[in-house]
């Protein structure tokens, strides 16, 4: 096995397809949120949080310039989140 330093990337192995909406709500879930927390904590509508959960607005992620995990984990930063060059 061959020795990477911490702050090397590595891309996990995919184990389950999940959608960008899948993923938000297990994150949200798992930090014990309503859907009305979630939108309160990132300043995105309920409606919009909702819409996105259903892939109502697949393309948010992307308009906003952010994912999933960084709306729940708002300390984290952006960079933690990007596959490198």
């Amino acid at each position: 096995m061959k020795s990477r330093s911490k702050n090397e990337f590595v891309a996990a192995e995919a184990h389950a397809a999940l959608s960008t909406g899948e993923v938000l709500r297990m994150l949200r879930e798992l930090k014990g949120w309503t859907q009305k927390e979630l939108a309160k904590r990132s300043k995105i509508s309920e409606t919009n949080i909702s819409l996105l959960e259903n892939d109502g607005l697949s393309s948010l992620p992307r308009r906003l310039a952010s994912t999933p995990p960084l709306l729940c984990f708002r300390s984290m930063k952006q960079r933690q989140f990007r596959k490198p060059p």
